[in-house]
């Protein structure tokens, strides 16, 4: 197992030192400007389309926008959020917080560039529509090999590794609070997920539209209440972490280099922002428009790590736990507790149980989603199912390190591949925006269909017949 560690350990070096970083930052910056800033001067049009209600124009089991949104806030706000932020804080310094804000602030463009490209090449299902990088990879550029090595990343990723990232993260808090030994916590992990991932998609949207939100909102209020009484040493935190970022103050070995590097490891697992997942997520919705999925998505990538994200560095910084050399959910659950008193670390407890939880199911269904692409059969879908389980079971009891090192190989394989698809792909999502404002201009709700966008190939759901029942959408 050391050995296999160890080369895990210099795959994710390579990949990340010398390639994914400058491609995510670069590419991030190429579509801001591309799309004219569009993640920061159109938040306004991102909410105002989480109101649309198309469901029951293509069938009663229609995905809305708003439950795509959960479906993505589900995979995003989770470990990530509350652990994730702890490890880039404890192993990169207060400087890591800033460069998890840069990762969100570009990657909101490469998301919406992403989410739009899985809008359009979507594919109808059994029950709604289904997509991501595998169905615009091989439609758009004819690489079929690609986007079977596509989905199976994703597989292994977020269907396999990240849901051992999460079960881990439960057994940690659980363990830390109650004293609960991890193979117990994982068997009732176990359990509980399989009785939602055996009702499908539906029972999954539906699931995500409760917690999320309730989770967040919990969270966040618990850490205004920590800026609030703490506002005079916020000025000070800021500080520390815009220095820190840029080397100017060396704390716990937070010097630029392990600052820029866990910063965007760690807000990239957390924001998903050109990964490739949100996508999944993002196809399965009815829209009038694909550009509509964009707007959303991109929303959720500036709630994530703007809002939930900063709210647990803010936690951490605010307190004297971070130098203390606790790492993950532990720091976490001391900081709450030194500004909130013992029951914070079991309040801890409970909320990344929720979190994680809910990162649990929506991470599984980004694998369901690609390993149809994979494998159309009953038998491979329910070999799927299981070994999901058996790593959520594995998370429980394997050691920290080693869970989050092979996730950030899963997702450094992953995101290569997404990042250089969309790449080459981004200016149809670029000509989709222009098509969609345009309208907005006139005072419509736009409505698209494929010949509307020069070039495109392999679309199956945006054909002209059916422009009237677009027009029946568009006029909900």
């Amino acid at each position: 197992m050391e050995f296999i560690h160890g080369l895990i350990g210099q795959a994710n070096t390579l990949l990340w030192s010398y390639i994914l970083i400058g491609l995510l930052l670069g590419l991030g910056l190429y579509f801001t400007i591309k799309t004219r800033f569009v993640q920061l001067f159109k938040m306004g049009e991102m909410f105002r389309v989480l109101r649309d209600k198309n469901e029951g124009i293509r069938g009663e089991k229609s995905i809305t926008s708003l439950q795509a949104f959960f479906i993505g806030a589900a995979t995003r706000i989770g470990t990530g959020n509350v652990a994730g932020v702890a490890m880039a804080i404890a192993l990169g310094g207060p400087g890591a917080v800033f460069w998890m804000w840069i990762v969100a602030v570009l990657g909101g463009a490469s998301a919406f560039v992403e989410s739009t490209l899985a809008q359009i090449y979507k594919v109808k299902d059994k029950v709604g529509f289904k997509g991501g990088p595998a169905y615009y990879i091989q439609k758009q550029l004819g690489a079929k090999w690609l986007s079977s090595i596509f989905a199976f990343s994703i597989i292994l990723s977020f269907g396999l590794t990240f849901n051992a990232v999460q079960s881990n993260t439960i057994a940690a808090a659980f363990t830390n609070s109650f004293n609960v030994n991890g193979a117990v916590i994982g068997g009732v992990l176990v359990v509980l997920t399989a009785v939602i991932i055996f009702g499908g998609i539906q029972r999954i949207a539906k699931f995500s539209a409760i917690i999320v939100p309730i989770m967040a909102v919990f969270y966040i209020i618990l850490a205004a209440i920590v800026v609030v009484t703490n506002i005079t040493s916020v000025p000070a935190v800021l500080s520390l972490i815009v220095k820190s970022a840029f080397g100017f103050e060396q704390v716990l070995g937070g010097g630029i280099g392990a600052a820029i590097m866990m910063g965007v490891k760690r807000g990239l697992f957390s924001n998903e922002a050109g990964m490739g997942s949100a996508p999944n997520a993002a196809a399965t919705a009815v829209v009038s428009h694909p550009a509509k999925q964009g707007f959303v998505q991109a929303l959720g990538v500036f709630f994530d790590t703007i809002i939930v994200c900063t709210a647990t560095a803010f936690i951490i910084l605010l307190s004297d736990a971070y130098t203390t050399g606790l790492q993950g959910i532990e720091l976490t659950q001391a900081s709450m507790a030194e500004h909130f008193g013992g029951w914070a670390s079991i309040f801890v407890a409970v909320a990344i149980f929720m979190f994680a939880f809910s990162s649990i199911i929506g991470s599984y269904y980004y694998g369901e989603a690609n390993i149809e692409f994979v494998n159309k059969s009953k038998a491979g879908l329910l070999v799927y199912r299981i070994i999901a389980l058996g790593f959520v079971m594995f998370g429980a009891v394997a050691s920290l390190q080693i869970v989050w090192d092979f996730a950030d190989l899963a997702m450094a394989i992953m995101a290569l591949i997404n990042l250089i698809a969309i790449g080459i792909l981004g200016k149809f999502a670029f000509k989709a925006l222009d098509h969609y404002l345009e309208q907005r201009k006139q005072g419509l709700d736009p409505v698209f269909y494929a010949d509307d966008i020069q070039g495109l190939k392999g679309v199956e759901c945006w054909q002209t017949p059916d422009k009237e029942q677009a027009k029946k959408v568009a006029n909900i």
